[in-house]
């Protein structure tokens, strides 16, 4: 076994050489069906640290699938904080964790000396990539007319190609978040028994209601978040809130309430078409700091730039940790939550001269609690 065979949660690694690394790729600019992507050459020669093994991801593109909602990935691992910049797909916003396959880095205790017994295999494919343009070059899609909307080709749009169909009974998957230290066995003992409690909470025989009360006392009891699969509270085809807060970068925010957001959603979960996930649940009632607005992001089932009709919050740290995910338990991915501004309140800093471009442009519909909205990847 090599030693890229085995890399695990923690350890550190150096990126290689952009020479390398072109070595690995095919005329596309892949290596098993995974784009290397332009901004990520900035990190050759880098030493970080891994993140989590990326053995397994979520499917965003085909919701068709019942059991199928994650995907096996070969030797590859996500590094920490190294999220896309969107600069070579259009100014995209999403900032998605990137994935690094095994054949793009080395050890970080490996010398210089060493580092050639271990270089990775040259592509098996005849025309290898030539330079760091053609790299540039495949991010977008070939044959498209010049009047036509560019469709941008990324990591995140090729998940499919990279990867194969993985269903949640399968075993070896679980085993793989232990060992490669993705998952501890607390967490997974919690996933494992909130996947049981919510398959007797769907089975039809009339527990639901009293199953779900017992799960908001004991979390209540133990400062837990609450059962995080409600409906919400606005009726079909009536028109969800809104509010602009005005939010910038840096500013601190409390995320209200989950009863509190329930009330600005429609039966389908949504605000103004934006689903709020269950994953967003445990971090209601707490404070966090804006880290951007989203206006712009890459359809990753169309590849084409979209511009939201409302601006989402972005929040440090606020990602999905798959807690309560069906079909896709312990996904690494890691995609920020994005948040509606009506599901968000200020939290004043008392001498903060920043706090006059606090006040909201657009009043709320009524006075309802909810300001933000998340919506992982759905318009």
């Amino acid at each position: 076994m090599s030693q890229e065979s085995s890399f695990r949660a923690g350890d550190w690694v150096v990126v290689r050489s952009k020479e390398e690394i072109l070595e690995t790729l095919d005329r596309d600019g892949r290596l098993d069906g995974l784009p290397f992507m332009p901004q990520m050459f900035q990190y050759c020669g880098t030493r970080l640290q891994v993140f989590k093994s990326a053995h397994k991801t979520c499917d965003t593109i085909d919701d068709s699938g019942k059991f199928y909602k994650s995907r096996k990935m070969k030797d590859a691992v996500h590094l920490d904080g190294i999220r896309c910049d969107g600069l070579a797909y259009g100014g995209c916003e999403a900032a998605c964790l990137l994935y690094w396959k095994h054949a793009w880095l080395r050890r970080a205790n490996s010398l210089g000396s060493d580092a050639g017994r271990d270089k990775p295999k040259r592509s098996v494919e005849i025309q290898a990539v030539r330079s760091e343009q053609d790299v540039y070059d495949g991010t977008k899609a070939k044959g498209k007319g010049s009047d036509a909307a560019p469709v941008y080709v990324c990591q995140a749009t090729e998940v499919p190609a990279a990867t194969q169909p993985l269903p949640w009974w399968e075993p070896w998957q679980y085993l793989k978040d232990f060992a490669s230290g993705n998952v501890g066995l607390g967490r997974m003992f919690q996933g494992f028994a909130y996947m049981g409690y919510q398959s007797l909470v769907n089975a039809g025989i009339g527990l639901g209601r009293p199953l779900r009360f017992l799960y908001d006392g004991f979390q209540q009891l133990r400062g837990g978040a609450p059962y995080p699969r409600r409906i919400g509270k606005i009726p079909a085809g009536t028109k969800t809130p809104t509010v602009n807060l005005n939010l910038a970068p840096g500013d601190l925010v409390r995320v209200k309430s989950y009863c509190e957001i329930l009330e600005t959603l429609d039966q389908g979960n949504r605000n103004r078409g934006l689903y709020f996930d269950a994953e967003m649940v445990p971090y209601c009632g707490r404070v966090f700091r804006v880290l951007k607005r989203v206006r712009k992001i890459v359809n990753e089932k169309t590849g084409v730039l979209q511009e939201l009709k409302t601006p989402c919050i972005v929040l440090e740290g606020v990602v999905c940790q798959s807690r309560y995910s069906e079909c896709r338990l312990f996904c690494p991915r890691s995609i920020y939550a994005y948040w509606r501004e009506i599901w968000l309140e200020r939290v004043l800093v008392e001498g903060d001269p920043s706090q006059r471009r606090h006040e909201p442009t657009a009043a709320p519909v009524r006075a309802t609690s909810a300001r933000s909205a998340t919506v992982g990847k759905t318009l």
